[in-house]
């Protein structure tokens, strides 16, 4: 009987630490998994940032430094669809004539295929708890030449909230120690740059 006993315990033992030595690996890949979903989702709307800002600075000199600014140029502004044909009067083929056929809506141009897309949203990290995009714009000087900027970003702990917490600290401090941004983040106000940390 205490044989029986015996190994029925020794089961049970095998089982708990078994369960526990697949739980310690499936943690880490678990959380690396909804990290990659939750970083797809912010990343697609630093893009679209990006992409609106690039487009504003077109239109007005400078990229917006806030959300109300930039969602009401996106919402409301146009951009023209011109026609560029080489001028026939032009032997060399280099000079060409441009003709503008009409005007898109910014955000027709920008986000016409995209299902389900709420412009309003667009200030709002995904995951967050209705958290917004730190959002600014500036100029810099670049070899005595004004350059305008601007940087979108959302932190670790914003977009990762209710995830493994230690996890999550462990990123940032990594980050830290290399000296770079502990998030995701696009365009920079020190630098002439519009492309995302996670090119």
């Amino acid at each position: 009987m205490k044989s029986v006993l015996l190994k029925v315990f020794l089961l049970i033992v095998i089982i708990v630490l078994g369960y526990f030595v697949y739980d310690s690996i499936m943690q880490p890949v678990e959380f690396n998994k909804q990290k990659a979903q939750r970083e797809a989702a912010v990343v697609q709307n630093l893009k679209d940032i990006r992409n609106s800002q690039v487009l504003f600075r077109q239109a007005n000199g400078s990229f917006a430094s806030n959300f109300d600014t930039l969602i009401s140029y996106i919402r409301n502004g146009e951009i023209p669809v011109v026609k560029i044909i080489p001028d026939p009067t032009d032997t060399t083929f280099t000079k060409t004539i441009s003709d503008t056929l009409g005007y898109v809506k910014v955000v027709d141009s920008l986000f016409r295929a995209r299902r389900n897309f709420k412009l309003d949203e667009l200030r709002f990290i995904p995951f967050s708890e209705n958290e917004f995009f730190a959002l600014d714009a500036g100029e810099i000087e670049r070899g005595g030449v004004k350059v305008s900027v601007f940087e979108a970003k959302a932190d670790y702990r914003t977009y990762l909230k209710g995830l493994n917490e230690q996890r999550v600290l462990n990123l940032i401090a990594s980050m830290e120690q290399l000296e770079r941004y502990p998030g995701l983040r696009v365009g920079s106000m020190t630098e002439p740059s519009t492309d995302g940390n996670w090119e």
